[in-house]
């Protein structure tokens, strides 16, 4: 991690909203529906972490802070106004920091995205997953394609001009043609989006739709429907002038979320709030998941401490950073941990880029990346770098 003038060090900072209007039938988040006093609760706890912990964290500046859930966009537009008060207050925030906050169409009207804007907020990350209103009830979301279309409108008129769009493939009824539909009226919004994240549907297990296929009455589609709905995304985005720049992200240039390539490039970054993890100085935490401990002790829920040993650091090197489509760079690897990239993964690198599913490019850095191919194939390539 690079020191900044001063000494200080950048810090990316996660606040965790665990609630939301109705649990979607996929989802594995710790969320929950919730009333007004619990949300209350929650906040005045979290306001607490914030703030007890900031002395921890003085000689670092804050580069990014994404309000994610849940559906954090239930809060009232005062109650994230007084939220990112606490973080500006206690914390080290630069200027130019890019502070998004998730929002789900039908939680958000004109004043509460004016308020949004007034709290510092300049990036939206809005779910739709699908533009088919059949399709968004058999996965259980709120809203219909209108009611997106609406919240995108507001989100116009309050001056945002950041946001991601989020859609989901091999939904359960999901066609090619169903699918291609919901790129086309996401690509002709209205100014046109500026980010767009695609992610194929992975059934979690604690899920209804687990049960459900557990009881054999989920139909989803066929492996090889669900990567052409994958090249279909990959082909049509970059079409309409999208950059892939991660596995599942794409984006205009000079739109790539900040925030998320700091996760994949192993950025210090601290989580607060209900279940909430973090990163700094190779130890990674998460806070507990039990409401009531976390509402009665905000500041020692911390759990699951993990100093990261040398081979355990190379790995997530390896594994997040080949997210990218930029890849990694072999003088940096060296400089963090004092040796070539080839003398620790030599073998590995040599049989992938046989197999056509990794690559070196030299130009003033060698950078290593996944070709297409190995896009496609990530999780099998990613596997082979794990040395312990």
């Amino acid at each position: 991690m690079t020191s900044r003038a001063g000494g200080r060090r950048p810090l990316e900072l996660y606040l965790h909203i665990p609630f939301c209007v109705r649990k979607c039938l996929y989802c594995d988040f710790l969320s929950a529906p919730s009333d007004e006093a619990a949300r209350k609760a929650y906040l005045e706890a979290l306001t607490a972490e914030i703030k007890g912990r900031a002395r921890e964290y003085d000689a670092y500046d804050v580069t990014s802070v994404f309000v994610g859930g849940g559906t954090p966009s239930v809060l009232e537009g005062e109650q994230m106004e007084q939220l990112l008060c606490a973080v500006r207050e206690n914390y080290h925030v630069e200027a130019d920091a890019e502070i998004t906050v998730e929002v789900n169409p039908g939680t958000v009207d004109a004043e509460k995205l004016f308020c949004f804007r007034r709290a510092g907020i300049n990036r939206l990350s809005i779910g739709l997953q699908s533009a088919d209103d059949e399709e968004l009830r058999t996965i259980g979301r709120i809203h219909t394609w209108e009611q997106f279309v609406h919240t995108w409108k507001l989100a116009e008129e309050a001056g945002f001009i950041n946001r991601n769009v989020d859609i989901m493939s091999a939904l359960p009824g999901q066609t090619i043609e169903s699918y291609r539909d919901t790129l086309r009226k996401v690509l002709a919004l209205e100014p046109s989006p500026e980010h767009i994240s695609a992610y194929s549907l992975i059934v979690e297990e604690g899920t209804p739709f687990f049960e459900m296929q557990e009881r054999g009455v989920l139909e989803l589609p066929d492996e090889e429907t669900d990567r052409e709905l994958y090249h279909e995304t990959r082909r049509i985005l970059a079409e309409h002038g999208y950059e892939r720049y991660e596995i599942s992200n794409y984006a205009r240039e000079g739109f790539a979320c900040r925030h998320n390539c700091g996760y994949w490039r192993r950025a210090d970054y601290i989580g607060f709030g209900l279940g909430a993890a973090s990163l700094t100085d190779n130890t990674r935490f998460k806070n507990g998941a039990d409401m009531r401990e976390y509402l009665k002790n905000p500041l020692g829920c911390r759990r699951e401490i993990q100093v990261l040993s040398r081979e355990e650091q190379m790995e997530e090197f390896l594994f997040l950073g080949l997210r990218m489509t930029e890849g990694i760079y072999a003088e940096e690897f060296r400089n963090c941990f004092d040796v070539t990239l080839e003398s620790v993964y030599g073998s590995v690198i040599e049989k992938n880029i046989k197999d056509g599913l990794l690559t070196w490019e030299s130009t003033d850095k060698r950078r290593l990346f996944l070709t297409e191919k190995g896009l496609d194939l990530s999780n099998y390539v990613m596997a082979q770098f794990l040395l312990t």
